[in-house]
């Protein structure tokens, strides 16, 4: 018989070893996350998980449920702290909506219109962050990276490839690819590698298909990403399934 423990008043089962958001995900109760993917350990890098256990503030991600737990998620005080971290993300990076392939399928975009995200809050960095259209099937749009890893943990764990990494502290922290000259041509990248399929931004695009989804049939236009207990493994496998 499971243990059980409490999300915002809702009883959540778990099994042994399984950490709150893992518990949730397969409860079907939503925490808002864009780090975490159901088939990696996590990572526990972006923050937006964080609930509130017994008064204190931690990452469901990487936090184990423990039987007779209280956890509080939905919360204005936590969602005001979840959507100053995205609004971050957003100013951290170049994020432009309207033009983006990924609009519609973008876990950054649906957790903010979630979030009820209307401005920006903070002033733009607007980094530099060139394209890589090296690789003749893959474009590397590094401007939309929100650091989360999981291209970086998919190439590594599960492709064996190591063809991406973070390098950097800080602010400076960013995506790079491991090859000599930096670019994606030069590696043993390919679209059936799972890191094709994970990104939950618009970093890691198919080249020669652009916005071929029309509106209205993207994954979060029918339901919110709130409907949703995990989107990632559902816009992965859109994406596997359009290649």
């Amino acid at each position: 018989m499971s243990d059980t423990f409490t999300l915002d008043g809702r009883p959540i089962a778990f099994a042994p070893g399984q950490t709150i958001l893992q518990a949730a995900v397969a409860a079907g109760a939503y925490i808002p996350h864009l780090c975490f993917h159901p088939d990696f350990k996590p990572h526990g890098s972006c923050k937006v998980c964080t609930v509130k256990v017994g008064g204190r503030h931690s990452a469901s991600c990487t936090t184990q449920a423990v039987a007779g737990a209280v956890v509080e998620s939905d919360t204005p005080e936590i969602n005001a702290e979840r959507r100053a971290l995205v609004q971050m993300l957003f100013v951290e990076g170049n994020h432009f909506c309207p033009s983006c392939e990924k609009s519609g399928d973008c876990k950054l975009q649906a957790t903010a219109y979630d979030l009820g995200v209307m401005s920006p809050h903070f002033d733009h960095f607007f980094p530099d962050r060139p394209l890589d259209a090296s690789h003749p099937a893959v474009l590397l749009d590094f401007n939309r990276c929100i650091l989360c890893s999981l291209c970086v943990r998919a190439s590594r764990d599960v492709d064996r490839k190591n063809v991406f990494a973070l390098s950097g502290r800080g602010i400076r922290t960013r995506l790079i690819v491991n090859a000599r000259t930096g670019r994606l041509g030069d590696t043993d990248f390919a679209v059936t590698d799972k890191a094709a399929h994970v990104c939950p931004v618009g970093v890691i695009l198919p080249k020669g298909r652009g916005f071929d989804t029309p509106i209205g049939r993207r994954v979060f236009d029918a339901k919110p990403i709130s409907a949703r207990a995990d989107a990632t493994a559902e816009i992965a496998s859109s994406d596997a399934a359009r290649e």
